[in-house]
């Protein structure tokens, strides 16, 4: 199972398409600068794609719409 959920973050974020625009934006700068806003013990997910997912959900990335 994912986590966070996808329900959970949806109701922060206005569509899904949206978020696959943020998630994959913050993955690949995450990919380049090596930049974490948690410590690397914090997140739950190995991959960037879910730490991505998982500072949206923490509210740690603005998202204007």
């Amino acid at each position: 199972m994912i986590y966070p959920s996808i329900d959970t973050i949806l109701s922060q974020v206005g569509s899904k398409y949206l978020l696959v625009n943020v998630v994959s934006k913050r993955a690949k700068q995450m990919d380049e600068t090596n930049h974490y806003q948690l410590k690397e013990s914090e997140y739950k997910s190995a991959k960037n794609i879910g730490k991505a997912l998982e500072e949206v959900s923490k509210g740690l990335i603005e998202i204007k719409e």
